[in-house]
């Protein structure tokens, strides 16, 4: 139904840029893009208030972004940061370990990574690539994997006996999104350097990651507990993470009516 409010947001010049950038006209697809970029810029703009009371309060925060491959973690990352001071936050996204880093212990190449004062971090996958991505793929052995698993809950206990406020995501896909999401950046000339060796045997190694991602979620919420974002929406899931994060991170003052949960279909009948 095209409502009063409807007809005012086609107007607008943000419909207007939204229509004029589809193939199709599609006024209700128009719509619920400009409502959801009003969404976010709000969000966005509730996230730079938490930033700057880090800043000012010396506080530290690390935010783990996990889940399975083509899950939306990396564009989540970047729609949260869009619009914070660049010396005040820092992406971790670590290649695999060289030489020297395999002789180290396991998690010494994250603790070299933690923030400073006044920081936040975001780890566009974290430590947990030992507990799925490593076993799943054999880049570890029985062993490391066992180690790490003995070890991680008291890690994150000592991170955040130190001060540290811990956050952990996991966005969650199907099996069918994930194999459409592949397709998707393989045809792209700008997506598809994207697709890995790991990317090719994912969904082969479907039943293998679940199996390791359940055992995961049994066995590391003891002292940091996992939000499970649904993310076959990447629009959903991007607000989702938003509102976690925010409702999360004790800062003042916070804006309650902006950072209260709205799902898609909520905001698109306001």
């Amino acid at each position: 139904m095209m409502t009063d409010k409807n007809v005012s947001i086609i107007n607008s010049k943000k419909g207007l840029e939204a229509l004029l950038r589809q193939n199709r006209l599609d006024t209700k697809k128009a719509i619920r893009n400009v409502k959801y970029e009003k969404r976010l810029a709000k969000l966005q703009e509730e996230m730079l208030i938490l930033q700057q009371w880090v800043a000012s309060n010396n506080k530290k925060v690390v935010i783990l972004f996990e889940g399975r491959d083509a899950a939306g973690k990396g564009g989540a990352i970047r729609r949260i940061i869009q619009h914070l001071p660049p010396r005040a936050i820092r992406v971790v996204a670590l290649p695999k370990p060289n030489e020297t880093e395999l002789g180290q212990w396991y998690f010494q190449r994250y603790i070299n990574r933690l923030p400073n004062n006044g920081e936040i971090v975001f780890f566009d996958r974290s430590w947990y690539n030992r507990a799925v991505v490593e076993p799943v793929n054999g880049f570890c052995t029985k062993k490391e994997y066992e180690i790490f698993m003995g070890q991680v809950n008291e890690f994150e206990k000592m991170i955040q006996d130190s001060g540290i406020y811990l956050l952990k995501l996991y966005f969650s896909i199907t099996k069918t999104e994930q194999e459409r999401r592949f397709k998707d950046i393989i045809s792209s000339p700008i997506k598809k350097w994207k697709y890995s060796d790991v990317d090719r045997r994912a969904l082969t190694l479907w039943d293998e990651y679940t199996n390791f991602k359940e055992a995961m979620f049994d066995k590391t919420q003891e002292h940091a507990p996992w939000k499970v974002i649904k993310a076959n929406r990447k629009t959903s899931a991007r607000i989702n993470a938003f509102e976690y994060i925010l409702k999360r991170i004790p800062y003042e003052v916070k804006d309650l009516e902006t950072i209260r949960h709205k799902s898609l279909r909520t905001i698109l009948n306001e």
